[in-house]
Parts: C-alpha cells; structure tokens; sequence
C-alpha cells in the first residue's frame, strides 16, 4: 500500500487511531476507571465514552454526511446517575478541546447511534473493556462499511507488540496498529509513533493438529463445550491461547495464531453478534489472505443491521485450515 497517498478515509482512520490510543493511555495513566454496568450486564468505562465522542466529532468535521454506527449511547450519562463518569470523560475531552461540554459530548457520543445504510462507519472505542479494566489486552477498531462489505478497517491494539511472527504484551509503549483496505492489503506499524509498514502475512500452517487456537478470554462469549469436542475432532495438541478484544484477529493476520471461532453462548440467549466487533478485524485478518466465514462457511453479512443477524458464531482462519475445521464443525453439528 502507498502510504504516501492515501484515501482520505483510510488516512482519517490512521489519524483517528492513534488519538484514539492516547484517550486510553490517558485513562489508564490517570486511573480514572469509573465503570458502569449496561443492562446486558457488560461494562462500560470512561475511555468507551470518550473515545467515541471523539469519533463521533472527528468523523462529522471529517465526512459530515457519513453515519457511525457505534457500541455506545450517551444514556447513561444523561440519567444523572453516574456523575463522576460525566465528568471524567468531560476532564479528557477538555484537553484536546476546551471547549467541551456535557451537552457536546452527549451529541459526540450519539453520533454513534446511527442507523446502518449503503455506506457507514462502525466502531467499538474499547473492545474487550474487561481486558482494559484489568490491564490486559483490548483494541479500539473502525471500520467503513459500503454495500455490506467492510472496505477499510483498522486496530490499535495497545498491549500487543507484533513482529516477525512474535506477539509479546506489553504494560506502557509499543502496541500495534494494523491496517487494512479491500485489495489493498493488511499493514503492521508501531501504534506508538510508527512510520514504516510492513505487510501482514498468515501462517503457512495445513496441519490442524499442530494449529495455534485462539479464542475469548470468557468462558461466557462463548460454548466452551463445543469448542472442547471440535479440539478433540482436530487433534489439535496445543491448548487454546486465551485473549480478549479483536486483538485475536490480530494474532491471525499476523501469523502468530492459525484459527480463531467462537460459538454460541452456551450460557445465555442466543445474541447475534455486533458488527462491530468483527469488521475491522475480519478485513484485517482477510488481506492477511486468510478466510473469515460464520461455522457454517457462510461469509459475514454486515447489512443486516447493526448484528451479524444472518451469521452464527465466526471462524477466522489461514484458510490453509479453513476446509477441515469446517468439515469438523459439521461432525459436531451433525449436519
């Protein structure tokens, strides 16, 4: 990829990435970790809050007629209830833009209730927020949506340093920014002041018993019963590398992990899954050269709304591997 001449979207996401990690690593450094409880029982932080409102202002400055279809709503700052986390978000917004208020921010943060149509942009500002909670790996992911198709996505993931089929955490600086356009390739660079790119690569892997796995940090976000069987149809001998946030699909697009699935939950409602959680991370992993489809290999359809509504779990892979792993899940599934 030229990175001397950009679209002016995929250079207005590389800008807005590397923002978007100085809000965490601000909110990280200053302990402020005031953390709210959705209804579905998920957490929320400070960071999720402000990051998107700093999307939400940048993207309408950027491309004032494009819509953001985001994870968060500003509902549970305007009900009063949570002041302290009002007015943390408002003590981080303040210092890129002083002139930030709570009403600006209830309208940034909105901005990303947008309904999804023929071209968007679709953002999770701290995905794994358990694993930022915690200190431990999460990623900020954009991506524009055309036609149901994820046309350019990218990653910070903070905590993960990539290199040379490596991946090491990291507690303060380092981190990795991965790139991706249709046809244009996936990109690795330092998340914090990297210039030079290089091209990701899956790994070469055919056997599915020497398979690296890669899968949710919770028992809960997906069926670990499932999994378990289809570990043992594969032979697989490794135990599955546990992590949270789209950082896995980072793992595989660069080679460090050859397989990441994930099943239904068998410990709740079936949920389908957000679009966010997996555009940018899916086009990554696919111009990496390898193959995202949901467990019955059907390629995911982001136009269904904001949930992968017309999919059932996911399976990224190498794509070496993708054909026997699906030839597993059907032994399992019995079909």
């Amino acid at each position: 990829m030229n990175f001397e001449n950009l679209p002016r979207e995929l250079d207005f996401a590389l800008q807005f990435a590397r923002q978007a990690a100085d809000v965490a690593f601000q909110v990280e450094r200053d302990m402020v970790h005031s953390t709210l409880t959705k209804s579905d029982r998920s957490p929320v932080t400070t960071a999720d809050f402000a990051i998107q409102a700093l999307a939400g202002r940048l993207l309408h400055e950027a491309f004032p007629g494009d819509v953001l279809v985001a994870e968060e709503s500003a509902a549970m700052l305007k009900d009063g209830k949570a002041p302290a986390s009002l007015e943390e978000v408002n003590k981080v917004l303040t210092r890129i833009w002083p002139d930030a208020t709570p009403e600006k921010i209830f309208h940034w943060v909105d901005y990303g209730t947008g309904v999804p149509g023929d071209r968007f942009w679709t953002l999770d500002p701290i995905d794994g927020t358990k694993g930022f909670i915690r200190g431990d790996q999460y990623a900020t992911a954009l991506a524009l949506v055309i036609q149901g198709r994820a046309e350019f996505g990218i990653l910070t993931c903070p905590k993960l340093k990539l290199e040379a089929g490596k991946a090491t955490a990291v507690k303060k600086e380092g981190g990795s920014l991965l790139v991706a356009g249709r046809g244009r390739g996936a990109w690795l660079t330092c998340l914090t002041n990297g210039r030079e790119f290089s091209r990701l690569a899956v790994s070469a892997a055919a056997e599915p018993r020497e398979a690296t796995l890669v899968r949710s940090y919770e028992d809960s976000h997906t069926n670990t019963g499932q999994l378990n069987r289809l570990i043992r149809v594969l032979g697989i001998e490794s135990e599955p590398v546990r992590m949270d946030s789209q950082a896995k699909y980072a793992l595989v697009a660069a080679g460090v992990a050859d397989l990441l699935l994930r099943f239904r939950s068998a410990n709740r409602e079936y949920d389908a899954a957000k679009i966010w959680d997996h555009a940018a991370g899916a086009l990554i992993v696919e111009e990496a050269g390898g193959c995202v489809t949901d467990l019955h290999g059907k390629p995911l359809d982001f136009s269904a709304g904001r949930t992968l509504a017309r999919n059932e779990g996911l399976l990224a892979s190498n794509r070496h591997l993708h054909g026997a792993v699906l030839a597993g899940l059907r032994s399992i599934f019995g079909a």
